[in-house]
Protein backbone atom coordinates (compact mmCIF):
# COMPACT_ATOMS: atom_id res chain seq x y z
CA UNK A 1 0.00 0.00 0.00
CA UNK A 2 1.29 3.39 -1.04
CA UNK A 3 1.10 6.60 1.07
CA UNK A 4 -2.06 8.82 0.26
CA UNK A 5 -1.20 12.45 -0.72
CA UNK A 6 -4.48 13.75 0.85
CA UNK A 7 -4.39 12.68 4.17
CA UNK A 8 -5.18 15.42 6.65
CA UNK A 9 -6.80 17.56 3.42
CA UNK A 10 -9.90 17.81 4.66
CA UNK A 11 -9.21 18.54 8.79
CA UNK A 12 -7.06 21.43 6.79
CA UNK A 13 -9.97 22.87 5.03
CA UNK A 14 -12.01 22.58 7.97
CA UNK A 15 -9.17 24.62 9.79
CA UNK A 16 -9.54 27.39 6.93
CA UNK A 17 -13.12 27.64 6.66
CA UNK A 18 -14.71 27.43 10.42
CA UNK A 19 -13.58 30.98 11.77
CA UNK A 20 -14.94 32.32 8.47
CA UNK A 21 -18.54 30.47 9.47
CA UNK A 22 -18.36 31.40 12.99
CA UNK A 23 -17.88 35.04 12.10
CA UNK A 24 -20.64 35.00 9.41
CA UNK A 25 -22.79 33.47 12.84
CA UNK A 26 -21.40 36.21 15.18
CA UNK A 27 -22.44 38.67 12.73
CA UNK A 28 -25.77 37.62 12.03
CA UNK A 29 -26.49 37.38 16.01
CA UNK A 30 -25.11 41.60 16.37
CA UNK A 31 -27.46 42.46 13.25
CA UNK A 32 -30.52 40.71 15.05
CA UNK A 33 -29.16 42.49 18.44
CA UNK A 34 -28.80 45.92 16.69
CA UNK A 35 -32.31 45.63 15.27
CA UNK A 36 -34.18 44.54 18.42
CA UNK A 37 -32.06 47.73 20.24
CA UNK A 38 -33.18 50.10 17.78
CA UNK A 39 -36.76 48.73 17.75
CA UNK A 40 -36.57 49.26 21.59
CA UNK A 41 -35.44 52.75 21.23
CA UNK A 42 -37.78 54.10 18.53
CA UNK A 43 -40.49 52.73 20.83
CA UNK A 44 -39.21 54.35 24.30
CA UNK A 45 -38.69 57.34 22.27
CA UNK A 46 -42.36 57.44 21.04
CA UNK A 47 -43.45 57.03 24.89
CA UNK A 48 -41.12 59.62 26.28
CA UNK A 49 -42.76 61.78 23.35
CA UNK A 50 -46.40 60.54 24.20
CA UNK A 51 -45.45 61.37 27.98
CA UNK A 52 -43.61 64.74 27.14
CA UNK A 53 -46.25 66.22 24.68
CA UNK A 54 -49.07 66.53 27.33
CA UNK A 55 -50.54 69.94 28.35
CA UNK A 56 -48.20 71.15 31.33
CA UNK A 57 -45.62 68.02 31.51
CA UNK A 58 -42.08 68.80 32.57
CA UNK A 59 -39.51 67.76 30.23
CA UNK A 60 -38.80 65.37 33.23
CA UNK A 61 -41.80 63.35 32.53
CA UNK A 62 -40.60 62.32 29.17
CA UNK A 63 -37.63 61.47 29.83
CA UNK A 64 -38.64 59.59 32.72
CA UNK A 65 -41.44 57.43 30.56
CA UNK A 66 -38.68 56.73 27.82
CA UNK A 67 -36.28 55.39 30.04
CA UNK A 68 -38.96 53.35 32.05
CA UNK A 69 -39.74 51.80 28.99
CA UNK A 70 -36.65 51.42 27.64
CA UNK A 71 -35.37 49.45 30.95
CA UNK A 72 -38.03 47.32 30.47
CA UNK A 73 -38.56 46.79 26.91
CA UNK A 74 -34.55 46.49 25.85
CA UNK A 75 -33.55 44.53 28.83
CA UNK A 76 -30.47 42.19 27.20
CA UNK A 77 -29.92 43.55 24.22
CA UNK A 78 -29.34 47.29 24.98
CA UNK A 79 -26.94 48.61 27.28
CA UNK A 80 -26.53 52.43 28.66
CA UNK A 81 -29.58 53.78 27.82
CA UNK A 82 -29.91 57.39 27.87
CA UNK A 83 -33.18 59.98 26.93
CA UNK A 84 -32.98 63.49 25.96
CA UNK A 85 -36.14 65.95 25.76
CA UNK A 86 -36.32 69.12 23.85
CA UNK A 87 -38.88 71.63 23.23
CA UNK A 88 -38.63 73.94 20.63
CA UNK A 89 -40.46 77.44 20.90
CA UNK A 90 -42.17 76.58 17.57
CA UNK A 91 -44.40 74.04 19.81
CA UNK A 92 -42.79 70.61 18.85
CA UNK A 93 -41.26 68.78 21.45
CA UNK A 94 -37.90 66.16 20.75
CA UNK A 95 -37.29 63.17 22.42
CA UNK A 96 -33.88 61.43 21.44
CA UNK A 97 -33.24 58.18 22.87
CA UNK A 98 -30.03 56.06 22.84
CA UNK A 99 -27.38 53.28 23.59
CA UNK A 100 -25.03 50.68 22.59
CA UNK A 101 -25.95 47.23 21.42
CA UNK A 102 -24.06 44.31 23.22
CA UNK A 103 -20.77 43.07 21.15
CA UNK A 104 -20.70 39.35 19.57
CA UNK A 105 -17.99 40.90 16.83
CA UNK A 106 -14.34 41.25 18.67
CA UNK A 107 -13.88 45.01 18.61
CA UNK A 108 -17.12 46.31 17.57
CA UNK A 109 -18.39 48.78 18.97
CA UNK A 110 -22.78 49.47 17.81
CA UNK A 111 -24.73 52.84 19.21
CA UNK A 112 -28.00 53.30 17.95
CA UNK A 113 -30.17 56.43 18.42
CA UNK A 114 -33.72 57.55 17.74
CA UNK A 115 -35.35 60.84 17.68
CA UNK A 116 -39.02 61.78 17.38
CA UNK A 117 -40.97 64.80 17.20
CA UNK A 118 -44.30 65.38 17.83
CA UNK A 119 -46.15 68.87 18.44
CA UNK A 120 -47.30 69.53 21.89
CA UNK A 121 -50.68 69.79 23.14
CA UNK A 122 -52.93 72.80 23.36
CA UNK A 123 -56.23 73.25 25.14
CA UNK A 124 -58.55 75.33 23.00
CA UNK A 125 -61.34 76.14 24.20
Amino acid sequence: MGLRDDQGALTLGYVAVLPFVFLLIMVVLQTALWFLAREAVLAAARQGADAARVVGARDSAGSAAALSFVHQAGRGYLDDPAARVRVSGAGTVSVTVEGRVPSFVPGLVVHVSETVQAPVEEFQP
